[in-house]
């Protein structure tokens, strides 16, 4: 099928839905579904319309040079085609891009995992500086971010936290997150000045909702316990603590930030509901694409994605060869320039692919 043939189907398939809209009752319980694959069509239409448009104008040119015998004008009607032309291939790239399969979970909440990895201390210092940027880049976003639990130190350091980050595109501009974020930095508790290395991880999942996934009560073993603080001192005189089994997965769930365990069991519900979606979903994409060495959203976090070094001022991502010298602004956030060139190469990668 032709790049010509597709779009003419693309637009056939729209107006037809917008015939069916006309009619909810119809519909029925198909009618959310199908409002949202025609809102899903339309900015692709839109595109489709002005791509169109811009061979129709240069068409036209086409038929009224020959026939032009006023110099001035012909000049005039070349250098118009000249530019119309150029138009072309980027509508054509935007259009593309808007024919990529989607990620279904793209439009979702993600939770954020963010433990310290090697380097003691250090890297526990390191995860509470991730996750600090990580709320920060939510605030200059515009989204919710809600901390689902937090394990420190003692000493200013996480051991892990999470939080629940919901807005619009969350997923979808988060997910490339995933992955070991390694630190060079001088300790301030380093007489030599001498850079010291150290690691955190970071996971993305996809807020899973019931809808989902489902999770049977039979296959859920629950434990309550009292929640202790650093050092292991009680912090509670109740069993407010909840850790949650999935036994089919032996996914383990464990919560006690809050004082009420029914608020305890709610949130460890919410991380083990994504865990197992998030699981699910790098199942399915291994059996889709055996022989890729990458995948997006498979949830692999095994290799380092990212270098902040401190002395140098300079954030290395090591995926694309991206490098910022911007490391304060970084950590305040900023991070849309490694997030954009991160979709930008995916894009590319899907449209070679696709070609």
């Amino acid at each position: 099928m032709s790049f010509t043939q597709k779009l003419d189907g693309i637009v056939a398939k729209f107006h037809e839905l917008e015939k069916k809209l006309l009619d909810p009752s119809a519909l029925g319980q198909n009618f959310a579904k199908v409002s949202k694959e025609h809102s899903d069509m339309a900015p692709i239409v839109e595109l489709t319309g002005q791509y169109r448009k811009l061979q129709k104008e240069i068409s036209d040119i086409d038929e009224m040079l020959p026939i032009t015998e006023d110099k001035d004008m012909r000049d005039m009607m070349e250098a118009e085609r000249f530019d119309l032309s150029k138009k072309i291939p980027e509508i054509e790239q935007q259009i593309k891009l808007s024919l990529l399969p989607r990620d279904a979970a793209d439009e979702k909440n993600a939770i954020l995992e963010v433990r310290a990895g090697t380097g003691g201390e250090e890297a526990a210092l390191f995860a509470y500086k991730l996750f600090a940027m990580y709320q920060k880049y939510a605030e200059r976003r515009k989204w919710k971010f809600e901390i689902l639990s937090i394990s420190d130190t003692g000493l200013g350091g996480y051991k892990d936290a999470s939080a629940s980050i919901s807005g619009r595109g969350v997923f979808a501009r988060l997910k490339f997150e995933s992955g070991v974020h390694r630190v060079q930095r001088v300790p301030e508790t380093e007489n030599q000045g001498r850079v010291h290395t150290s690691a955190a991880t970071v996971a993305v999942l996809p807020e899973a909702e019931e809808v989902d996934i489902k999770i049977e009560e039979k296959d859920l073993r629950i434990d309550v316990f009292r929640s202790s603080g650093p050092g292991g001192q009680s912090v509670n005189t109740t069993d407010s603590a909840v850790r949650i089994t999935h036994v089919p997965t032996g996914t383990v769930v464990s919560m006690q930030d809050e004082k009420s365990q029914i608020k305890n069991r709610e949130k460890a519900m919410k991380i083990l509901r994504s865990r197992i979606y998030d699981t699910e979903r790098a199942r399915i994409d291994k059996e889709r694409a055996a022989d890729r060495k990458e995948q997006v959203g498979s949830g692999d976090r095994s290799e380092r994605i990212r270098t902040y070094n401190f002395p140098q001022s300079r954030v290395t991502d090591h995926r694309i060869n991206f490098t910022s010298y911007r490391i304060d602004g970084v950590m305040l956030g900023e991070l849309d320039e490694f997030i954009d060139a991160l979709i930008a190469e995916d894009q590319a990668k899907k449209l070679s692919g696709e070609e």
